[in-house]
């Protein structure tokens, strides 16, 4: 994320909860910037929201009590969101940097979050895509994490084929 500056507002997204109480809220915020039309574009990664990534400018609405509610996707940034459980070493906080450490040597930014041993990825079109994959698989293989999909491009899709 960049620095948070005057033109920047909290957005909120609604989320349904699943069976098995997944994700672990009904609402998650994150930073955007306001583009003042309407829209705003996305400023850091989502921990749980499905289906929109960093960069992506979405349509929003100001409720009542002046909160953010985001719409619709407007324009897609072409940036993946990939989220990953850590497993090695309980998930320690230095456990999630080697993590991050090792992604961003492959073109990803992201961060971590102590509470659910997570590490949340952005994985920009010019990422090594096809390499992030097969360490994503390897490392779930190897025990280290789960990961899972939270927002994918075709581009994305495609290089599982790779």
């Amino acid at each position: 994320m960049s620095n948070i500056s005057d033109a920047h507002v909290k957005v909120h997204f609604r989320m349904e909860v699943d069976e098995d109480g997944w994700p672990p809220a009904t609402v998650e915020s994150l930073w955007a910037v306001d583009l003042r039309d309407g829209t705003v574009r996305l400023d850091n990664t989502p921990w749980f929201v499905r289906g929109v990534a960093s960069d992506d400018i979405v349509k929003v609405e100001v409720d009542d009590e002046g909160l953010w509610w985001v719409g619709e996707t407007v324009r897609a940034s072409g940036n993946c969101t990939i989220r990953l459980i850590v497993l090695r070493d309980g998930g320690s906080r230095a456990a999630r940097q080697t993590v991050l450490e090792t992604f961003h040597r492959l073109g990803t930014t992201g961060e971590g979050i102590e509470q659910f041993r997570m590490v949340a990825l952005d994985v920009p079109p010019t990422a090594d895509l096809p390499r992030i994959r097969k360490l994503l698989e390897h490392g779930e293989a190897q025990g280290w994490w789960h990961w899972e999909e939270g927002c994918v491009t075709a581009a994305w899709t495609a290089s599982a084929s790779d």
